[in-house]
């Protein structure tokens, strides 16, 4: 009986051990651009970040040395205290792929809350600052409801919710402002975060505690955002949805808590604006809405959700600052420098498409 050999003679010499250069043939080298392009996708404040430093050393030629002066460079920081903050709160509804338009009107009439509380209720003005931050958080979640139990579309939620916020801001403050003096002399804690304190002497760095405050907030988020389990399930609500729900996610919970986060973060910038103008005015911030917008959409936070980092976010807003610092200084019109950020608003958009192809 002939045993049938079941392989063609020669089967042996054509099957050969993979070599190092046969898999090599397959491995597709990326070129130089692509490999920038996974960069940036891995770490999305790189992008950010090294627009930030071209910027302080194109203005720093332009301008001269004071422009580096510790003064010049942290007085960046005390403009930006206000957008950093409610951008944190931007950040955390754009990561889930929505949009939040009532930041800015949250803000003002939580601050113009808290200076009722404190001078028409004649209520301590801790407990004024927590009426501010109860609001700030009801009104969040009231948005978050909205977009996560009815359905509604976050732009449309929260364009009406800004409208309804402005004009209760109006109506209860009956267009009235609370000067500096009064706060100072009856409430000065309200103003607190826009005491400075100065290190290295009078023509040192020159702090304020908002901006301090702003700092680690940025850091409290980041940490959050990258090391807990509710972060990282922003990012799976941003990503997709209907897949993180398969994976265990309450989305509706999520984003319900994410709102409501958002508005407290939106109070807590109230505060802060009393400190930055020392006064509360009901026509303060009103364009807080789009600066934080403008500093999330530069900082590399991805549009439509699911990528980004809270500390791209605060250099998009630090990218700002040095422009409108820089340009001041420089004494150029300022309308410049809403051309330019029109203009770094668009490219990042671009640049954000293009990353997002590196996923693909």
């Amino acid at each position: 009986m002939s045993i049938i050999n079941p392989r063609p003679q020669g089967f042996e010499a054509a099957i050969k051990p993979a070599t190092a250069e046969s898999v090599a043939e397959f491995d597709h080298r990326k070129s130089p651009l692509e490999r920038l392009q996974h960069l940036l996708h891995e770490i999305p404040w790189l992008a950010p970040l090294l627009v930030l430093i071209a910027s302080l050393i194109g203005f720093g030629i332009a301008v001269g040395a004071r422009f580096f002066s510790a003064y010049a460079l942290t007085l960046i920081l005390q403009q930006v205290m206000i957008t950093g903050i409610v951008g944190i709160a931007q950040s955390l509804v754009i990561l889930t792929a929505g949009i939040d338009l009532s930041v800015g009107a949250i803000m003002v009439l939580s601050s113009v809350l808290m200076g009722q509380c404190a001078f028409v209720y004649g209520l301590p003005a801790p407990v004024a600052i927590l009426c501010g931050f109860a609001f700030g958080a009801g009104v969040g979640a009231i948005n978050g409801v909205l977009v996560a139990k009815v359905k509604l579309p976050p732009f449309i939620v929260t364009l009406g919710t800004w409208q309804i916020v402005l004009a209760a801001n109006y109506l209860y403050s009956n267009n009235q402002t609370i000067g500096a003096q009064q706060i100072e002399n009856h409430a000065p804690l309200l103003q607190f975060l826009g005491n400075t304190f100065e290190v290295g002497g009078s023509n040192g760095a020159t702090f304020t505690y908002g901006a301090i405050l702003m700092l680690a907030l940025v850091l409290l988020f980041a940490y959050v955002l990258r090391h807990t389990a509710w972060g990282r399930h922003v990012y799976a609500v941003g990503d997709d949805p209907a897949a993180a729900a398969l994976a265990g996610v309450r989305v509706n919970a999520m984003l319900i808590s994410v709102y409501t986060l958002s508005g407290l973060i939106c109070a807590v910038a109230g505060w802060a604006l009393i400190g930055r103008i020392g006064a509360i005015s009901p026509n303060s911030g009103q364009f807080e809405n789009i600066n934080s917008i403008t500093a999330v959409v530069i900082g590399g936070i991805s549009l439509f959700g699911g990528r980004g980092s809270i500390i791209g976010m605060i250099f998009g807003a630090m990218i700002v600052g040095v422009f409108t610092l820089g340009l001041n200084m420089y004494g150029t019109d300022p309308q410049w420098t809403y051309l330019l950020i029109g203009a770094l608003i668009i490219v990042a958009v671009a640049v954000d498409q293009w990353i997002r192809k590196a996923a693909v």
